[in-house]
């Protein structure tokens, strides 16, 4: 179908073709580890901002020192002190597993961020209004400024989602037989790594374009409670 058509060399639409079917038997294991680590970045995440914007010392600090050291660092460090560093101390996590915990416990630290800055958002008087009618902390956080932050939050923690997404590319040097694994197998056998990378791109950007749509979706849906 595809016989000799190619792009000056840089891009072979008969090797993409023939070899797309081999390279998305690596993408559920990429939406794996991006849902799974997502989810661990928005639980880590809400509670590493209500640390920060404790009063209390004790858990400020801690949260500051956290989100500190996960913006500073490479996450390939991270992996790689998951995956190689803690055998050394008798910890032993499978590459699916390392990456997971990796992504999500770095995605928190800038989870974290957001959720404090959206929680900051609401005005104080919404805090005292709830106190005044009688409402606890909690009840007061989960249903009065919750639903209002989780509007002014979601365009940047989408950003989130979708940079793990991508980066989830990375957990191929921890042995990961994710998407972007898969197409170093290939460009290693057919000698077009070009090929392989235009291929991964052009697999990645539908994919991302489709949380997009869900993030206008979830937009629309907590703009009518404004």
């Amino acid at each position: 179908m595809f016989e000799n058509l190619t792009f000056g060399g840089f891009f072979d639409v008969k090797l993409a073709w023939e070899s797309l079917p081999f390279l998305l038997t690596g993408l559920p294991l990429t939406l794996a580890i991006s849902f799974l680590s997502m989810g661990i970045g928005l639980a880590l995440g809400l509670f590493l901002a209500l640390g920060r914007n404790s009063r209390y010392f004790f858990f400020r600090w801690p949260a500051r020192v956290y989100i500190s050291f996960m913006r500073g660092t490479p996450i390939l460090v991270f992996l790689f002190i998951l995956y190689v560093g803690l055998p050394y101390v008798g910890i032993e996590l499978s590459g699916f597993t390392a990456a997971t915990l990796g992504f999500g416990l770095n995605s928190a630290a800038y989870i974290a961020e957001i959720n404090r800055a959206a929680l900051n958002s609401v005005p104080n008087g919404q805090w005292e209004s709830a106190r005044a009618l009688g409402f606890k902390y909690w009840s007061t956080l989960t249903s009065i400024i919750l639903p209002q932050a989780t509007r002014i939050a979601i365009p940047p923690l989408t950003n989130v989602f979708l940079d793990i997404v991508k980066a989830t590319s990375l957990a191929a040097v921890i042995t990961v037989p994710e998407l972007f694994q898969k197409a170093q197998i290939v460009g290693g056998r057919t000698f077009d790594q070009m090929t392989m990378m235009v291929l991964v791109a052009l697999i990645y950007w539908p994919v991302c374009s489709i949380i997009a749509m869900f993030q206008e979706r979830l937009e629309k849906r907590f703009s009518r409670y404004v």
